[in-house]
């Protein structure tokens, strides 16, 4: 009884002669009782109707595949059908335009985040075109564009620990996991990861992977699975640093965000209709440079680069040679075939695996990886949804087949990211349209620029990771958390530390599972008001007010507040029940207990306006409640001539025989569920 936070014995009496009403007129009456809910034949038609139905699965299985042809369904399903008509010329040169802007920034990015995953480079742009080609005709959002994120690039190297063959099959599972999660409607499953605990993992992935492409800047070896090991081990090998790449790099980073800095400066008025020609260049100019900082940053070091090399004076680590053209279409890998390793050229073993191996090695990264790439892809989403509602539904589609569609083509995994998202945003998209456009220039790059991507610097693509995710770290939450709700910091934290100590996916789930367990806490400790109250006859009652549902964890609760309370006092006590919508089986048998309790003390408890729907729940376990649905109802029940309870009726079988004569009968209001 310590933790109740109204914990109140009893009220001072209320004035004599309080209107009865005006008490429970916060409690709703759209719940009264009208027809006899324990039986079947005092149901609704239309609740026959349904009954009937949901039993025929011949009629359910025909009503889904009528609506599957709706034409409703088919433009919610085929996005593209509700805006392609509609295309004009400003539509494509818009999106011409921002398709261009992030392709110059996709390139850059997929290269560098296949060094996350551990596999060459040329993965990152097999997975960054086929992606785009989908979401033309399934996406739902216009700036979201899909392809390699620091997130899904992460989730997937701590699953597939850098085979190429099994990362291929985790985004074919993961793509078909998506669908059949759309198709049972199973996007509510990202309700259950709360916005601390999303704050601390994004956090955490931030700066893992920026660990991770530290040892491209610095060319020290590094291992280990998790934050600390890696930085640990790049510690150990710190004497190797090459001075070279770790200056170029650190460099980078600070021209690429001076660069993102140099986006918000425009010179001329505020206004732009009264800036000049020249104005409106130069800010356009200085808009395009911003935007595609990391592709002009690869321009400027790849030119460098390549005369440094024809010189013979190059000292940079480079990415190396990128196979030409795209990769052959096929399914992905349903086997690893066994290769003997080589010491002297450093090739490692490589053990086989048939199909069910492979999939065990993936573990619950199937559950995990969707769940986290849903998550990723409807914070893009709500960011630019601008009031309008979200098909999570249609997202899960989108994103499932487009990772299918990537597997088909050796690509990873790929999915709606905020920083790509925002570009695109920022450059004028107008449909979905540029997310062809995005693609076909990733397909051009794989054709014709492959032989100048081998001169990139790696410390130039780990820079461009770096100043990608550093601004993924979600400090600025801290601050109104605090001021809000302070509990709520406690599983954000917990997910970023456990997050970097713990392999990735382990400090995800505990961070998952403490969330929840501070719900299941709060909702075993319902807020519970008690009141004495007086009738305009001056009877005196006791109302007791939970604020939610009786379900297991909140019931013992509950039902040591009114025992305690019912020892202590020998007024009837009435409990209004208008916010327990919901029951259970624990529920029903403490409330029956409760209801046993008092009959032996003689002493009445009566439930207020108690739904139906959790009546029913009690019905069971042949308990006798006695209940009300309206104040004068209540007032007959308080009546003292009414004290025994067994004058209240055992069912309405003698009203519906024609027995009318008692008044509570007739108005369908206080009934007992069963004859003791």
């Amino acid at each position: 009884m310590s933790t109740l936070e109204n914990e109140v014995t009893f009220r001072k009496q209320a004035e004599v002669n309080q209107n009865l009403e005006a008490q429970f007129d916060s409690s709703s009456t759209d719940f009264i009782l009208i027809t006899d809910h324990r039986t079947s034949k005092s149901k609704s038609l239309e609740q026959l109707e349904a009954s009937k139905e949901s039993e025929n699965p011949e009629s359910c299985c025909s009503r889904y595949a009528r609506n599957i042809f709706r034409k409703k369904t088919l433009l919610k399903r085929l996005p593209f059908l509700t805006w392609l008509p509609h295309y004009n010329r400003q539509d494509c040169i818009g999106d011409l335009i921002a398709g261009f802007t992030v392709g110059l920034t996709v390139i850059p990015q997929g290269l560098a985040y296949s060094g996350v995953v551990g596999l060459p480079p040329e993965y990152g742009l097999y997975g960054s075109f086929m992606g785009c080609f989908v979401y033309v005709l399934l996406g739902t959002c216009k700036d979201s564009t899909i392809g390699s994120t620091a997130v899904a690039s992460l989730m997937t190297f701590q699953f597939a620990q850098g085979s190429w063959q099994r990362s291929v099959l985790l985004t074919f599972l993961t793509g078909i996991i998506e669908i059949l999660m759309a198709i049972f409607k199973l996007g509510c499953l990202v309700e259950f990861v709360s916005g601390p605990v999303s704050a601390g993992f994004t956090s955490a992935v931030a700066l893992i992977v920026s660990t991770s492409q530290m040892r491209s800047m610095l060319g020290v070896k590094s291992d280990g699975g998790s934050f600390l090991a890696t930085w640990i081990s790049m510690f150990r090998d710190i004497e190797n640093v090459r001075v070279a790449d770790t200056c170029l790099g650190f460099g980078c980073v600070f021209l690429l965000l001076a660069m993102r800095s140099f986006g918000k400066f425009t010179i001329g008025p505020k206004d732009e209709s009264r800036r000049n020609r020249f104005q409106r260049v130069v800010n356009t100019v200085i808009k395009f440079l911003s935007t595609s900082r990391n592709a002009s940053v690869v321009i400027l070091f790849t030119a460098v680069t390549m005369y440094l090399d024809a010189n013979g004076t190059n000292p940079f680590r480079l990415t190396g040679n990128i196979p030409k053209g795209m990769p052959t279409p096929s399914l992905p890998p349903f086997s690893i075939e066994a290769q003997p390793g080589n010491e002297t050229a450093g090739i490692p073993v490589v053990e086989g695996q048939n199909f069910p191996e492979m999939v065990q090695s993936l573990g619950y990264g199937l559950v995990i990886v969707p769940l986290m790439a849903l998550l990723e892809t409807m914070s893009v989403c709500k960011a630019f949804a601008k009031g309008k509602q979200i098909d999570i539904t249609q997202e899960m589609i989108a994103c499932g087949v487009g990772n299918i569609a990537t597997s088909l083509f050796s690509g990873y995994r790929c999915n709606g990211g905020l920083a790509r998202s925002a570009v695109n945003n920022a450059s004028g998209c107008r449909t979905n349209m540029s997310n062809l456009y995005i693609g076909v220039i990733v397909v051009l790059a794989l054709n014709f620029l492959t032989d100048y991507f081998a001169f990139i610097p790696k410390a130039v693509l780990a820079a461009i990771i770096i100043s990608a995710v550093i601004f993924q770290v979600q400090y600025q939450v801290v601050t109104p958390m605090w001021r809000s709700k302070r509990s709520d910091l406690v599983p954000g934290i917990l997910a970023f530390v456990t997050c970097l100590v713990l392999p990735l996916e382990i400090g995800i789930m505990v961070a998952i599972g403490v969330n929840l367990l501070f719900i299941l806490y709060y909702a075993a400790r319902p807020k519970v008001t008690l009141e004495q109250l007086e009738t305009q006859q001056g009877i005196r009652f006791v109302k007791i007010t939970p604020d939610r549902c009786l379900i297991f964890p909140s019931v013992e609760f509950v039902r040591n507040m009114v025992l305690k309370l019912g020892s202590k006092s020998t007024l009837p006590v009435v409990i209004d029940c208008t916010y327990i919508y919901a029951a259970d089986f624990t529920a029903a048998k403490v409330i029956s207990s409760i209801v046993d309790d008092f009959r032996r003390r003689q002493q009445k408890i009566i439930f207020f306006n108690l739904k139906p729907s959790v009546v029913s729940v009690f019905e069971g376990l042949n308990t006798r409640l006695v209940l009300c649905y309206n104040t004068h109802a209540l007032n007959q029940e308080l009546r003292p001539d009414d004290a025994d309870l067994s004058r209240s009726v055992d069912s309405l079988d003698h009203a519906e025989s024609g027995n009318g004569t008692s008044e509570c009968v007739s108005m369908a209001s206080t009934l007992s569920l069963a004859r003791s």
